[in-house]
């Protein structure tokens, strides 16, 4: 999954999708996409002093949190493990560690792969 097909994907087609599962390259894309808009909006908010953060990166939380969510399912987890992050110091270590995983091998829980449907199409 490209760039572009990732944000096209997180932005708008799963925009508010919790279930599922999401590759490794559509979480980290879209997280990439995600930070860089929160440096160009804090580096933006810098500049003119006036605070921009919190309003211009609310369209960009609920899609943050379902691809999120639907990683985790892709790893045969939870999403509530997400609130792993939350524990001081180790949490968000152990949140990216868990987002680097590789996929559960076959249909899960959540459902199939999307790393098979990728490997079939492609």
């Amino acid at each position: 999954m490209s760039f572009t097909d990732a944000a096209r994907t997180c932005l708008t087609s799963k925009f508010a999708t919790f279930s599922g599962r999401a590759r490794r390259a559509e979480y980290w894309w879209f997280s990439v996409l995600y930070m860089g808009a929160a440096a160009v909006i804090v580096g933006v908010s810098f500049a003119i002093g006036v605070l921009l953060l919190s309003v211009l990166l609310v369209p960009f939380i609920v899609p943050m949190l379902s691809v999120s969510v639907r990683r985790l399912h892709d790893t045969g987890r939870s999403g509530w493990r997400m609130l792993i992050a939350l524990i001081p110091a180790v949490g968000p270590v152990l949140y990216l560690v868990g987002m680097t995983v590789d996929s559960a091998s076959g249909a899960n829980q959540y459902g199939p792969s999307p790393k098979a449907a990728d490997q079939r199409a492609g």
